[in-house]
Order: structure tokens, then sequence, then C-alpha cells
């Protein structure tokens, strides 16, 4: 078996056996491969396809091209994964819930792509949280407190990280396959015995059409389920930022006022939605409503809250972090308020230019090794249909320096437009899709 005859095969429109693809993997993740013969692979398959029973072949390999973890929990081990989105800190408000309910989540997340927040950045505002930790130190954090959530080690599916460095410079990224692939080879990588997708569709996330993101979902499901992990997805909207914040600590300040104050906001409702379909797919409750009243309640009452604090202060996070939030939380210098241009309704918000005025900010990445400044960000950011009176903030700039809130404040200018009409109201779940 060698690389040249599997890239040839899928150059004549054939799939390779799922021998010939756990090869092609294992020396992705051992340097058996060269780059030129990887990025000749994600090319081919890019152009052809692979197929259903390929993708699964596909995305299997990679899984167990490194560390497939294993537990021993009395209860189900369980987890969600989100496309990405701008103001998404979903998992935050989630695996506390869903570890308050007797559930065990392994949640091995990523930091921020494009102009999407990642996960880790988030928690790693709060002062002192580390979520690089070994496997031993996770297994004990998830005895103790039921969630963890935590990034990749070297070892949970090399042939991915490989693949993906290829994939971003070869200008084949966008392969349903191979993203299908990336996403789940990492999480089958942790063993859940059943997995939520929130795949994202609108102006912030990177499906922007309902068609797109139909397909994307549909390939996630039917792959995890082929691999043996029961899934299901749910398309939720991101025509609009899910929380009225952008930016690392900005998003845990939300994060906060919803696990504290009991706001059932679009990020609570969410996160019940998700959790619902998550909870009755693992048989801890008899269907998806009953779930979501579940997680909303331990939302509402401050359970999941108490349980976020156990998990922050595991990962190396304040002890006394729920109940003195605000004072932890790093606060940029320059605050600017973005006045409305004009009176009128919020028709739309691009939230991928969003997203980007707060990369551009410092929020996020423009290069790999790019510092974050966790403080910077927007807050206060209006929705879809509101009523907004000239001079009225549209939102809040938090930056570092005075030019660069005022670039933000362009930016969101740009952003939002506003119509002498209130206009329709997006729905926030638009359809779950089952296995």
């Amino acid at each position: 078996m060698d690389a040249r005859s599997i890239i040839a095969k899928l150059r004549r429109d054939q799939v390779p056996s799922s021998d010939e693809l756990k090869w092609f993997a294992q020396g992705l993740a051992d340097g058996g491969v060269s780059d030129a013969q990887a990025g000749a692979f994600a090319m081919a398959v890019c152009m052809g396809g692979l197929g259903a029973q390929g993708r699964a072949d596909l995305t299997v390999a990679m899984r167990d091209s490194g560390d497939v973890l294993s537990w021993d929990f009395d209860g189900p081990v369980i987890d969600k994964h989100s496309t990405g989105g701008v103001g998404d800190s979903v998992s935050l408000v989630l695996a506390p819930a869903l570890a308050e309910l007797g559930a065990y989540v392994p949640m091995i997340s990523g930091r921020g792509l494009g102009h999407t927040g990642g996960t880790l950045d988030k928690l790693e505002s709060i002062p002192g949280v580390s979520t690089q930790i070994g496997q031993e130190r996770l297994t004990q954090i998830l005895r103790d407190t039921g969630a963890a959530i935590v990034g990749a080690t070297g070892q949970i599916a090399p042939a991915d990280k490989r693949l993906y460095a290829i994939r971003d410079v070869t200008a084949t990224v966008e392969s349903l396959d191979l993203i299908t692939a990336s996403i789940l080879s990492k999480k089958l990588a942790a063993s859940p015995q059943a997995l939520v997708l929130d795949v994202k569709v609108g102006s912030g996330a990177f499906m922007k059409t309902l068609e797109d993101a139909r397909k994307l979902a549909k390939a996630l499901t039917e792959t995890a389920n082929a691999a043996g992990c029961r899934t299901s997805a749910v398309i939720t909207d991101m025509h609009q930022p899910l929380a009225p914040a952008l930016g690392n600590a900005l998003e845990v300040a939300e994060v906060m006022n919803v696990l504290t104050h009991a706001h059932y906001d679009p990020l609570a409702e969410i996160s019940a939605e998700l959790g619902g379909v998550l909870l009755a797919d693992a048989g801890m409750c008899s269907n998806a409503e009953d779930g979501r009243e579940k997680v909303a309640a331990v939302i509402r009452d401050g359970r999941a809250a108490e349980r976020f604090g156990r998990m922050m202060a595991a990962v190396g996070g304040p002890l006394q972090f729920v109940e003195n939030w605000s004072r932890y939380l790093p606060e940029a210098s320059v605050i600017l308020e973005v006045a409305a241009p004009t009176n009128g309704y919020v028709a739309s918000i691009n939230g991928e230019a969003l997203g980007l005025a707060v990369v551009a900010l410092g929020g996020g990445r423009q290069v790999e090794d790019d510092v974050i400044d966790p403080a910077v960000g927007l807050s206060g950011i209006v929705r879809l249909g509101d009523k907004i009176d000239k001079g009225a903030p549209l939102a809040v700039v938090h930056a570092a320096r005075e030019d660069a809130a005022q670039q933000a404040a362009e930016a969101v200018r740009r952003a939002v437009k506003l119509s002498p009409d209130s206009g329709q109201i997006v729905p926030l779940v638009h359809e779950r899709i089952a296995p």
C-alpha cells in the first residue's frame, strides 16, 4: 500500500477502501505521507468526494490515528459540538448543566477560528484557568465535577491536525467530507455515548444558507452514527450574535449573567434545546422536550452555576469565581458607545463583520501565534427587530486604544442595518435532524 496508488484511485473517482484510508491516516500521523501527498489527497477528495461510506471510513481512520479515550463512570458520557458562530458560549452553560443532571461531559474544544470565538480562549480569560491537561488529570476532574472543557492533546486525532494544516494552505478547507472527518475524528476520540451537533446558519456562521447547513448536519449525523455514536443535530440561527457580547471576557460575563441571574435569554434557550436532545439520545429522559425542561431548570435555579464554579476551580480558576465573577474578569481601558445614525428597526446584522471587528481589536487571532487580549470586544449589541432611536447605542466597544475603538465603532455601524419597518423575527431553532 502506498500514497500514490491511493491518490491515483481518488483521481479516477474511485473511493479508497477502509484499509487504504486507515493506512493513509496513519501516514499523516507518523510522517509516512509527505506534505505534497497530503495536499494531493485533500484536493482529490475536495474535487471528487468520498461518499457516505468513504466519509465514515476516513473519520474512523483519523480518530484511530491517535489516542481514543475510555471511561469507567457511573453515568453516560455525552458531548456537544458547535460548527461555530459569534456570541456562541453555549458550551460554558450546557456542560455544567448536563453534569448537574448526572452526565459526564469530556468536552474537547478549540480556539478561535476566523471570525468566531474559541471556547478555550473564553475560559482562559478567567485568571488561573489552564485548559491543557493530561488524560489522567482529565479523568479525575470528570470524577470530581462531572464536566471538563479542555484542549486536545497532541495525541488526539494527530492525522487531523496534520491534514487540517495542509488544507488551510491548499484551498481545500470547504470539502464537506474533510470538514466532517475533521470535526468528528476529534469528538469521537473522546468516546461519547451520545453527541449533539449545533449546526449554525446565517451571517455569523460558516454556513450562510439553510441548504448548506442541512447538508453539513446530515453528513455529520450520518457519519457519527455509522461510527457507532448516537448523534443528532440541531440547526440553529446565527443571523445575529447568540449573546449580546463578543470577545472572551465579555462573553464569559454573559454566561455568568445567565447562570447567576436566571436570565432565560437566547443563550439559555439554545443550551436547553441542545441539552434536551442530548439527554433523550442518552436515555436520560423520555424525550427532548422533557430534557429541555430539566436543563432549563438547573440553569434557572443556580445549580449549573455552582457546578461551573467547581469546574473552574478544578482547572486553576478562583475558588470564589461564581460569587465574585465581575471582580476577576479583565476590563478594557477604552469604552465607547456606538450611536445609531438614525431612527429605525434593526433589520439585519452582519455577524461575520462584527466577529472580524473583534479580531481586529485583538480579541482573536489573525495568525496562529497572535496573543489575544481577553478584555476587548463588543457588548450591548442590539437584536433583530429592536426599535432604535437616533443616538441610542447599537453596541459598546471595549478596546485597548482609542483609535482601535473608533475603527471598531465604524465596523459596527456598517454591520448593523436599520429600516423603517420592524421586519420578521427569525426563529432560534430551524430544525432537528435525528439519527
